[in-house]
């Protein structure tokens, strides 16, 4: 176990299976040293733990548990980054995220749920986890999933 499993480990969480893909698309795909991750969503063994729109107020899902689901969502991405290069610590940097939740229209704290990832990934990474991103509100993702994340990182 490398370093960043270990430091999984150490926040009492571990890689999930890769999940399938759901559609004419890979999981992660590398062109010279940089990878790029298809958007994942929160799948905990196969299926969505919660869904619907985030927002306040009865019928939403809370900010605070998309936040959460966000960090499901990174988590399935390391998944993805471990499945294409064998080892979590050749990872260099953490280049860009970009997040979507599917938001109600008057819910605009939209970076804050993605913090979910990016918390993750600055645990994990250090400096090297810090990185640009985009947070996005839509009307609607996947299988009526909160949240969807995707990656770019650099490797070694």
């Amino acid at each position: 176990m490398g370093a960043v499993e270990s430091a999984l480990a150490d926040l009492g969480l571990e890689l999930p299976s890769v999940a399938a893909p759901a559609g004419a698309y890979v999981p992660a795909t590398v062109t010279g040293n940089l990878l790029f991750t298809a958007g994942q969503i929160p799948f905990v063994g196969g299926t969505l733990p919660t869904t619907g729109k985030v927002g306040e107020g009865d019928g939403l899902v809370s900010p605070e548990r998309a936040k959460e689901l966000a960090q499901i969502c990174a988590l399935n991405l390391l998944a993805a980054v471990k499945a294409e290069l064998g080892d979590l610590d050749r990872v260099a940097r953490i280049v860009k995220i970009v997040g979507f939740v599917a938001a109600d229209p008057s819910f605009t704290a939209v970076p804050g749920v993605i913090n979910g990832a990016s918390e993750l990934f600055g645990t994990l990474f250090g400096d090297a986890g810090k990185h640009a991103r985009s947070a996005v509100g839509v009307a609607v993702l996947p299988l009526d999933a909160p949240v969807e994340v995707e990656l770019i990182l650099e490797f070694r």
